[in-house]
């Protein structure tokens, strides 16, 4: 009967997760795949990660989807990179929320699978590809990969994990 009682006990305790991470609303992330360090948003109204790209081509090689482009922003360089494409997202943006009209516009972008390195974990990221040029980070961290991170974000902070170091 103990025996029996303490194993209803077990099963009865909540569930704890595991507490997150917090993080500040910007951080560094270091891409390994691409060798470089970025300075990022961490914007959990964003669903997926984003990272500036510029003459984005996709083409096919060996019967699977590839692309090919050119990191964007003021300090990138000229050089290529081609990376397998996990698959195409349709970004659906509206001129106008308000507006009762149905006038919105589909964008396809190319959705690549990255690893990121943020302060000493390191993650597998669905990222997608787009010009980030006129914005001042040219990652952004959204929702998907803030909870494969296990990170919470306070935005009255920055910079709260060390610099990467996976």
């Amino acid at each position: 009967m103990k025996l029996l009682l303490a194993a209803f006990t077990l099963v009865a305790l909540p569930v704890m997760a595991a507490e997150p991470t917090l993080y500040g609303r910007y951080e560094y992330i270091q891409l390994p795949e691409i060798g470089e360090t970025f300075k990022a948003k961490m914007d959990t109204g964003a669903l997926t990660a984003s990272l500036s790209a510029r003459d984005i081509q996709t083409f096919t090689r060996d019967g699977d989807d590839w692309v090919r482009f050119r990191l964007g922003g003021q300090d990138a360089s000229n050089k290529v990179y081609e990376h397998k494409v996990a698959r195409i997202s349709k970004i659906k943006s509206r001129a106008d929320e308000d507006d009762d009209k149905d006038e919105s516009s589909v964008t396809k972008r190319p959705v690549i699978d990255l690893e990121m390195c943020l302060g000493d974990v390191k993650r597998t990221v669905e990222v997608n590809l787009t010009d980030r040029s006129s914005f001042n980070y040219p990652l952004l961290i959204g929702a998907k990969a803030l909870r494969e991170f296990g990170a919470a974000v306070n935005p009255a902070r920055r910079y709260t994990a060390d610099k990467p170091d996976c």
